[in-house]
C-alpha cells in the first residue's frame, strides 16, 4: 500500500511532478556538476543531490524520498548566485543561495511552506541508500522473465524456480495499493524481490509481477476496480498451474496491504485453485475504515496539534463516504475545496488533489474483507507489524481472527516494532522507511518460511 500520498492504504511515495527549462551550458559556470549536501530538518536531516548541467538546467535526487533525476525549475547557476524550485510540489520548496570560490562550496537557504532551512553543497554525489538485505547475484536457483494474459491484458513478471526439474509448489505476490513494479520497489527497498530470493532459496517457485500500467504490464491501474485486479492475480494462478514445472495443486499467495485484500477475495472463489494464503499488513476492516484511522494515527504521531487532526480525520470521512457510495465527482470537489482552504504555501495544484480520485481508489475504500475472510478453508497466515501506522493491528488484528474463525488452519500473528513493511521502527511513521536499512525483518521471513514449509512441503 505505497503514501506521500494524500490517500492512505498507499505504501509511501514522494512524487514530484517536475518541469524544465532550456539549456546554455557553454562556457561552463564552475558550478556545473554533482553537488550533494544536506537539509537541516529538525530531527531528520534530509540528504539531497543536485546536478547543474548549465546556467538554468538542473536536476534533483532526494534518496530518501525515492526522488531521482527530477527536473527543476526558475534555476540559476553561475558565479553569482544559485537558486532552483521544485515544480508542483506542495509548500513551493526552493533553494536561495551563492557559489563560494574559496571553498569551492554552494551555500544559502531551503524554504518550505513558509519555513527556512539551512543548506549546504559539496562536490559530488548524494550518497546511495544503503539496502544491506538486496539479494545479490548469482543466485542458487533461476530466474526467468515471463508474459501471460488476463484477458485482453498482457501481465510481464519474474518467475525465480529452484534448480532441478521439479514439480515445485509456487506462490504468487501480490502487490500492496498504487502503481507497483514487480519488486513492489519503494525509497531503495525492494521487499517483494527479497521475499522472492527467501521463498525461492527455501525451495518454491516464485511468480511477482507488474501492476497495470507499470513496468511491462499494459492497462491503467485508476480505471480498474476490485474483480479487474483479482482476474489479474488469477490469470497468475492459471499461468503458473499450466506450467510442467509447477505442482498445480501447491499453488498459494502472497498479499502486501491492499494484496492481502485482493488474496482472500481470489482463494475464495470456488474455482480458485489457491491452496495457501500470506497476508503481510492486510486490513481486517473495509477500506474507509483503515483510512480513517490511518489518517488519524499518522498525523497525531507527526505531532499536529488536536484540532487538526480532528480537521483532516472529519475530511477524510467525508471523502471516503463519497467515494464509498461511488460520487467520484462529488469527492474530487470536496478535495479541490479542502485544497482551497489550506493556506496558500501548503496547497497543491487541484489536477494533482483530484487526480488521486479514480474508479480504482473508490474499489479500495469500498472494499469489506470480511465475506472473503469468513469463506476460506485453506491455511492461512495473517501478520501485522505491531507498530503499524497504515493497517493498525488495534483496528484489524481481531477482526481477521473473528472473519477467519471458521477456517481450520489459521494463524493470526502481531510482531512487536514492526512498521507497515515489517521494519524495525521507532515510530511506525512512513517518514521513516526510507531511513531504515532493514528491507524486512528477518524474524519475519524466517516466521513466514517455517509456517509455509510446515504445511506446504518444499521439492
Amino acid at each position: 500500500m505505497r503514501s506521500g500520498r494524500l490517500i492512505a492504504l498507499v505504501l509511501f511515495v514522494v512524487g514530484v511532478l517536475v518541469a524544465g527549462c532550456s539549456s546554455d551550458s557553454n562556457p561552463p559556470e564552475p558550478t556545473t556538476g554533482d553537488w550533494h549536501g544536506v537539509i537541516e530538518l529538525p530531527g531528520q536531516p534530509l540528504p539531497v543531490g543536485v546536478t547543474f548541467t548549465g546556467k538554468d538546467t538542473a536536476t534533483i535526487d532526494i534518496p530518501l524520498q525515492g526522488l531521482a533525476g527530477a527536473q527543476l525549475k526558475d534555476v540559476q547557476s553561475t558565479r553569482d548566485a544559485v537558486s532552483f524550485a521544485l515544480a508542483d510540489a506542495p509548500g513551493d520548496p526552493k533553494f536561495h543561495g551563492s557559489y563560494d570560490k574559496g571553498t569551492d562550496k554552494i551555500s544559502g537557504d531551503f524554504t518550505q511552506s513558509g519555513k527556512t532551512f539551512k543548506l549546504s553543497f559539496e562536490r559530488g554525489k548524494v550518497a546511495p541508500l544503503n539496502r544491506p538485505q538486496t539479494p545479490k547475484a548469482p543466485f542458487p536457483y533461476k530466474s526467468e522473465d515471463v508474459t501471460y494474459r488476463s484477458g485482453d491484458l498482457t501481465i510481464a513478471g519474474t518467475l525465480t524456480k529452484p534448480e532441478g526439474s521439479g514439480p515445485f509448489p509456487a506462490v504468487l505476490l501480490i502487490t500492496g495499493s498504487g502503481p507497483q513494479d514487480r519488486n513492489e520497489e519503494l525509497l531503495g527497498h525492494k521487499p517483494f524481490l527479497l521475499v522472492a530470493d527467501t521463498l525461492t532459496r527455501a525451495g518454491y517457485a516464485v511468480l511477482r509481477s507488474d501492476d497495470r500500467g507499470v513496468g511491462g504490464t499494459g492497462g491503467k491501474l485508476d480505471d480498474a476496480n476490485y474483480t479487474d485486479l483479482a482476474n489479474d492475480a488469477a490469470a497468475g494462478v492459471g499461468f503458473l498451474r499450466g506450467r510442467p514445472d509447477i505442482d498445480p495443486a501447491r499453488v498459494g499467495l502472497f498479499g502486501h496491504s491492499e494484496g492481502a485484500y485482493l488474496a482472500p477475495l481470489l482463494a475464495s472463489r470456488p474455482d480458485s485453485g489457491v491452496a495457501f494464503a500470506i497476508l503481510m499488513a492486510g486490513p481486517g476492516v473495509p477500506g474507509a475504515d483503515v483510512l480513517v484511522e490511518q489518517t488519524r494515527l499518522i498525523i497525531a504521531a507527526g505531532g499536529a496539534p488536536a484540532d487538526e487532526v480532528d480537521t483532516q480525520v472529519r475530511q477524510t470521512a467525508e471523502m471516503a463516504a463519497l467515494l464509498k457510495v461511488g460520487d467520484l465527482a462529488g469527492a474530487k470537489e470536496l478535495v479541490r475545496k479542502q485544497n482551497d482552504a489550506l493556506p496558500p504555501e501548503k496547497r497543491a495544484s487541484d489536477d494533482a488533489v483530484t487526480a488521486q480520485i479514480t474508479p480504482y481508489l473508490a474499489a479500495l475504500i469500498a472494499y469489506d474483507p470480511a465475506p472473503a475472510l469468513k469463506a476460506l478453508r485453506i491455511p492461512v497466515l495473517a501478520f501485522f507489524g505491531g507498530n503499524d501506522l497504515q493497517v493498525p493491528p488495534s483496528q484489524s488484528e481481531q477482526p481477521m481472527r473473528d472473519n477467519l474463525a471458521a477456517d481450520p488452519d489459521a494463524t493470526v500473528h502481531v510482531f512487536p516494532g514492526l512498521n507497515h513493511l515489517m521494519q524495525p521502527t521507532k515510530t511506525g511513521l512512513p517518514s521513516e522507511y526510507g531511513s531504515i536499512e532493514t528491507t524486512i525483518s528477518p524474524d519475519v521471513l524466517t516466521f513466514v518460511t517455517g509456517w509455509l514449509t510446515q504445511r506446504i512441503q518444499p521439492k
